[in-house]
């Protein structure tokens, strides 16, 4: 007989890792640099609309049907499906929102919202899934289809009703829940009205505390319903993707679908679910905005389906990403809308100018040379920008979110990794 005899050898001690080296850590540094660069130009350019808590509440509600869109492109695309259809799954969800909405109420608006969406949604996977249609063929299709739909459901269910035409809806029967947090933003308890914390620490002027309070009032106080369940379906649909059998099924449907079914799963079956769940969540989208209209209109999602596919592309295919990216939008989108919109730009310029060059600092202690210099002389530009302008002209004012979102999702293209087999038709036997 013979006997194996180990050594037992002492595990190497791991060298100290500098903050800015640990990846772990720079995923706290980075919205922390966002929200410094915020707090000293907010000093700097002596306008407190910059991190109040309106301009964050605004954001929020802003937020809700773009970050939608695009959990719903992340969900077909795990699946394997690139959803160019989101759009019009968004309009069949308005339509339906606006109709059971003044039908049957607001909770019904939300159900009504998802069906509709579904609705889009499987009919799109039928061509792509199992008839092999090229998937942007059919994405647009759906895009095309829907307002000729919603147009006639209007023309059929609004035109004789009270307050409704072709063009709208009547308005919304009863209103859905509002909550705001107790304490930390001033909600009820009980019936007893909790202090406000964080809008007092706002209140008070502070450097960057007063900012963190305004943005935690903003985010935590009056949030409607549908802006709840929007919020919680980003950490379901999270757990549903990466902590769950029937998750990990769907995501090998867009990876690996032949290694998939020789292991029986239906490649088919988890790609219809996908294109399900993907059409659901743009429908409520689609819903959301109708509660912000308190009605359905024509022309209600006017392109946020495809920003929504662009926040999903920002966030690399991960629920946390997405919603980074809806929310940068968001808020970019919510300066447009508050007091002085022009002076309010020009100073998210010098913010973003700061942002920049903090962030260069940051990568020059990485080592990364390149990307350091690119940042130092994009925020110099803004710099002189910033420096060389005293009032924003009014058209820039209304394209700022969307050229937010072009730089952030260039940025960003650096480090993505879609699906393997996204967007390419798959049928059984297929290897």
């Amino acid at each position: 007989m013979t006997a194996t005899v180990g050594t037992d050898r002492p595990a190497p001690v791991d060298e100290a890792v500098p903050w800015w080296q640990n990846v772990r850590l720079m995923m706290y540094a980075v919205p922390l640099i966002g929200i410094l660069g915020l707090s000293i130009a907010r000093i700097i350019a002596d306008n407190d609309d910059l991190t109040s808590s309106g301009t964050f509440g605004t954001a929020l509600r802003t937020a809700a049907p773009v970050a939608l869109a695009g959990l719903a492109g992340l969900v077909a695309e795990r699946s394997g499906t690139v959803n160019i259809g989101i759009e019009g799954m968004m309009t069949f969800g308005t339509i339906f929102a606006g109709w059971w909405g003044w039908e049957f109420g607001p909770w019904m608006a939300i159900v009504g919202g998802i069906v509709g969406g579904v609705t889009g949604g499987l009919i799109m996977s039928v061509a792509t899934t199992t008839f092999g249609v090229n998937h942007i063929v059919a994405g647009v299709a759906i895009n095309l289809l829907a307002p000729g739909v919603a147009r006639f459901m209007a023309s059929e269910l609004f035109s004789d009703a009270q307050g409704g035409s072709v063009t709208s809806s009547p308005g919304n029967s009863g209103d859905i829940f509002e909550f705001t947090t107790p304490f930390i933003a001033g909600g009820r308890l009980f019936g007893w009205q909790t202090p406000n914390v964080s809008e007092w620490f706002e209140d008070q002027g502070w450097f960057l505390v007063s900012d963190i309070g305004g943005i935690v009032n903003g985010l935590l106080s009056e949030l409607r319903g549908d802006v709840v369940i929007t919020i919680a379906l980003f950490f379901a649909i999270g757990y549903l993707l990466w902590r769950t059998p029937i998750g990990l099924r769907l995501r090998s449907a867009g990876e690996r679908p032949a290694a998939a079914d020789s292991l029986g799963v239906s490649v088919h079956g988890m790609r219809y679910l996908g294109m399900a769940i993907s059409g659901g969540l743009a429908g409520m989208g689609g819903a959301v905005l109708v509660f912000s209209a308190n009605r359905y209109q024509e022309n209600q999602v006017a392109g946020r389906g495809f920003l929504g596919l662009a926040t999903m592309i920002f966030g690399n295919w991960r629920p946390a990403g997405t919603a980074a990216g809806a929310g940068l939008f968001g808020y970019a989108q919510g300066v447009t809308q508050r007091t002085n919109p022009g002076d309010l730009v020009r100073a998210l310029l010098l913010a973003a100018t700061i942002g920049l060059l903090l962030f260069a600092v940051l990568m020059a202690l990485r080592a990364r040379w390149r990307v350091a210099t690119w940042l130092g002389a994009v925020g110099l530009i803004l710099l002189l920008a910033y420096l060389q302008t005293d009032d924003v002209n009014n058209q820039l004012v209304f394209v700022t979110p969307y050229l937010v979102m072009l730089i952030a999702v260039s940025v960003g293209a650096q480090r993505l990794r879609m699906p393997a087999e996204e967007g390419i038709p798959w049928f059984k036997g297929q290897q």
